[in-house]
């Protein structure tokens, strides 16, 4: 990991220097130096052989990953490591290996770079060029075009320089362009791979991560938007319905911008937002899209940090699952138009990307959430990236098992929600059932059992 070498312990994870959690990822001691980790402890690694003879048997879990992105890295050294740093992957890859998960029991992907024109086609697969009916769309259309070129071609230009930023904290070096194009092109032929049945489901390690990164800018750590290339490429492969779900805590602004206007790629975004003091601002619950597309983007926001596994499985519980029906296997990142009086079973996408940050975690330091790897996985398993390396790789196995079928995940039967969380899913549930009539039932049924606690100002009653 990125440190000091006169500092014992990493200021951002906590992490000893010489830990061995790149080696063995969360099965070693976060306090210990690596030769003192137990091997009696790590898992045993399945036979090689067996494992590729049960794989090719039937389709199963694919995993993209490339040490290429790696040198993706922030040049000018400070006082504290960048949190959207290399060991993010190591860390995954580690205990993935560790564990006999990654090679052993998953498909490889490789990977390559995403070409111009397909980083422009997520344009086209938005509908963002597609206003022919408005006026001054042909102005509009020349703008938007002429920032994304821009856009795409500031990212290239870095491959020049030897260090960079295109906003304070979104940095990048001589291979940083490489890294994107590298992330956004796996994530691309995943989602191919998947809606074509050569494999069930898939988990791409990349980065830079991507879903702050817009039609006009990189910001946010991110250069390139992964799920918006993986759903056009789905797209592309015969989807027409694509829905994103993105659980990372900072909210996808980037992705929110491509898609708001398009009538074939919903987007569910949970984070937190704080009254839009929580970066990047963006993410409240009355963005619900734009120009027709209202009720294709649906903001789940919390109003303070902390939030945990029962809040974020209450959330799909009451608003996720009852829109988001789906019929195709998802597939793993770290997410329109039509008028009102919309029925869930009218959209039922044909593929379902999980933008997967896990920087809602317990123990990380920039989400400040609780979600623990159990709580990833059961929001994974309802279906069918973070900045702490032991919050990330962790949850990032859980996730992968249950692709697998191997996950345990907590007990969702009756799970009570704090009375922020409940108060959250109340605001979006009224906002959304103008669209989704559906929700209208969860609405009723929730206030009229909670309602009164939920908006009551004392915080002392406890819920029954």
């Amino acid at each position: 990991m990125v440190n000091v070498e006169d500092i014992g312990n990493c200021e951002v994870c906590g992490e000893h220097r010489e830990s061995g959690i790149l080696r063995h990822g969360f099965f070693a001691s976060p306090y210990l130096p690596v030769e003192d980790v137990n091997q009696e402890e790590l898992p045993v690694t399945e036979n090689s052989e067996d494992s590729c003879k049960q794989s090719s048997l039937s389709p199963s879990t694919a995993v993209g990953l490339d040490e290429r992105m790696l040198l993706h890295a922030e040049v000018v050294m400070k006082s504290h490591p960048h949190p959207e740093r290399p060991d993010r992957l190591r860390a995954i890859a580690a205990i993935l290996a560790t564990a006999g998960i990654f090679p052993a029991k998953c498909h490889s992907i490789p990977a390559r770079e995403i070409t111009k024109e397909e980083l422009q086609m997520v344009l086209q697969s938005a509908k963002i060029l597609d206003f022919c009916s408005h006026i001054f769309s042909n102005f509009l259309n020349a703008s938007i075009l002429r920032s994304t070129l821009e856009n795409i071609e500031a990212v290239d230009i870095t491959r020049l320089m030897l260090a960079s930023y295109f906003t304070p904290d979104t940095y990048a070096n001589e291979h940083s362009a490489c890294a994107a194009r590298l992330a956004a092109g796996l994530c691309a032929d995943l989602a191919s791979a998947i809606y074509s049945g050569r494999v069930k489901n898939g988990f791409a390690l990349v980065r830079p991560p991507g879903h702050h990164a817009g039609v006009k800018q990189a910001m946010g750590f991110c250069l390139h938007n992964n799920a918006a290339i993986a759903a056009s490429a789905a797209e592309a492969a015969g989807a027409k319905k694509v829905l994103i779900v993105d659980w990372g805590v900072h909210h996808g602004n980037g992705t929110q911008e491509i898609f708001e206007r398009s009538k074939s790629v919903l987007y569910i975004s949970l984070h937190r937002h704080e009254d839009g003091r929580f970066y990047p601002g963006t993410g409240a619950a009355d963005e619900v899209g734009s120009m027709g597309a209202e009720g294709y983007c649906v903001n789940i926001p919390w109003s303070r940090g902390g939030v945990g596994d029962k809040d974020y499985i209450f959330a799909f519980e009451q608003v996720v699952l009852p829109i988001g029906v789906f019929r195709k296997q998802p597939f793993y990142l770290p997410s329109e138009d039509l008028p009102c009086c919309i029925g869930a079973l009218d959209f039922n996408p044909d593929f379902t990307i999980i933008s997967a940050g896990f920087d809602a975690a317990r123990g990380d330091p920039l989400g400040c959430c609780d979600v623990t790897p159990a709580g990833y996985a059961s929001m994974t398993q309802m279906w069918s990236a973070f900045y702490n390396l032991r919050s990330i790789s962790s949850s990032a196995t859980a996730v992968i098992k249950v692709g697998l079928g191997e996950s345990h995940v907590i007990d969702i039967d009756n799970i009570v929600p704090s009375k922020s969380g409940l108060r959250s899913v109340l605001d979006v549930l009224k906002i959304q059932m103008n669209f989704w009539p559906t929700l209208e039932t969860n609405f009723t049924k929730l206030h009229s059992k909670w309602g009164s606690y939920a908006f009551q100002d004392t915080t002392s009653v406890s819920l029954k």
